[in-house]
């Protein structure tokens, strides 16, 4: 039964991963294309909407990969491992790096909004931190119980 919980979750990591992909592939450079036109007086607002993209796609790829590792780590009875609490503090990490990158590309947003005249460009971005801040919020939580648990186990390892 572990096994097919852990494949499917790790099933559900692939299937999160691949349609961000075929964003950045696909969608990432009409995105800049669009914001050039746009501001046509800021000639390398296209770079910069690329690079700001593709560099906020880089920690949500690593969060996946620590998340299908934690799910292998689970699979091979390690879930209580000090492995598993570096890989839940890895996630946090990205996901506060998300959050923060969203937050200080908040004024392009803004900007962009602004000139298109369509606010919901902003409310996009407004999402995209706040569900990082609720699972960087998450994966902290879930590491300080695991560190706990494995404190308690190590603990009565050691009175045995």
């Amino acid at each position: 039964m572990k096994r097919v919980s852990t494949l499917f979750l790790k099933i559900a990591v692939i299937l999160i991963g691949i349609p961000i992909l075929a964003l950045c592939i696909f969608l990432v450079p009409k995105i800049a294309n669009y914001t050039a036109e746009l501001l046509p007086n800021i000639a390398y607002i296209k770079y910069l909407v690329f690079i700001y993209l593709y560099v906020t796609a880089i920690p949500f790829y690593f969060a996946l990969y620590q998340a299908f590792q934690l799910l292998s780590y689970i699979d091979k009875n390690k879930a209580f491992s000090k492995i598993s609490v570096r890989a839940l503090k890895n996630i946090k990490y990205c996901a506060n790096t998300i959050s923060i990158l969203y937050v200080a590309g908040m004024p392009l947003f803004y900007l962009v909004a602004e000139i298109d005249d369509a606010p919901g460009i902003i409310v996009i971005g407004l999402v995209i931190i706040f569900a990082s801040m609720v699972i960087a919020v998450f994966a902290a939580v879930l590491q300080k119980l695991l560190k706990e648990a494995i404190d308690i186990k190590t603990e009565n390892d050691l009175t045995v």
